[in-house]
């Protein structure tokens, strides 16, 4: 699944191809993805500027001159591929939405498994949408530090730290990949609890954290199986990754152990059992 670096990236994407432009033509190849779309989609997208874009967590939120907000969510193997009007090339399998603005820029939203999403919601309700009311902090926020990571997790005894950054209504948008890197660098293991950060290891995290996604974000993402930037290029940081998806292979730390892998909740976990106590 597409996270929050991965997002942010098509994001920046489509605002950089179509913001300010004037959607001319919406096509709806099905009526649905993961849930049925709005009945009147089509209609409130048509003949409507694009005034911005934001990402909340792994959500992007496309708005209106209408005041109205599209939201979109890349669910596990979804694409949003920009392209120009006109081009002479047959579309890609599994395009279900297509829009395409006056300016002659085509947007196509791919998605094979179709666990993504579509929906629509009054900007001024953007934070009431059932999707977005009970998400946690951004993590590129200035308010993300170790004093608040402490009191954060200051009850989660018995909740290992792995599972307690990826629950979103503590942190939005973080996910698998990225708090595994991010647990390796602060030598955090995986298993600890969420309580027993220090002051020390809880401001480190934070920071890196933030500087891991930054990164990300600067690399085009992660490409491991569906992901592509809007542009259908690769994303680059799964080269720079020090632990993910590297079971059996020498930690790029100490040099003496494999990383390893376990599951937690029901995801895989790769961490360093020397360096991460």
């Amino acid at each position: 699944m597409p996270e929050l670096p991965e997002v942010e990236t098509v994001m920046r994407g489509l605002r950089t191809a179509i913001e300010g432009h004037k959607i001319v033509h919406v096509t709806l190849n099905r009526h649905d993805l993961r849930w049925p779309f709005p009945a009147n989609l089509r209609e409130e997208m048509l003949n409507q500027r694009v005034v911005s874009f934001s990402r909340r967590a792994k959500y992007i939120l496309m708005r209106l001159e209408n005041k109205w907000s599209v939201l979109f969510h890349l669910g596990m193997s979804g694409r949003m591929l920009i392209g120009s009007v006109g081009q002479n090339e047959p579309p890609p399998k599994h395009e279900h939405v297509i829009i395409e603005s006056e300016e002659g820029v085509r947007i196509g939203f791919v998605d094979p498994r179709r666990f993504g999403a579509i929906d629509l919601i009054r900007t001024a309700d953007e934070a009431s949408h059932p999707l977005l009311t009970k998400l946690g902090l951004e993590p590129l926020s200035s308010k993300l530090d170790g004093p608040v990571l402490q009191e954060m997790f200051a009850t989660k005894r018995h909740t290992p730290i792995k599972t307690a950054l990826l629950d979103q209504r503590y942190i939005a948008g973080l996910g698998n990949i990225y708090v595994c890197e991010a647990l390796f660098k602060t030598r955090i293991h995986p298993e600890r609890t969420a309580s027993s950060l220090t002051e020390e290891e809880a401001h480190l995290l934070a920071r890196n954290i933030q500087d891991i996604l930054t990164t990300a974000i600067a690399s085009g993402g992660s490409s491991l199986r569906d992901y592509v930037q809007s542009d259908g290029t690769r994303g680059g940081y799964q080269d720079l990754h020090l632990v993910y998806g590297r079971e059996g292979e020498a930690c790029r730390q100490c040099s003496s152990t494999e990383i390893q892998r376990l599951i937690q909740s029901g995801r895989s976990t790769f961490y360093c059992p020397s360096c991460q106590k």
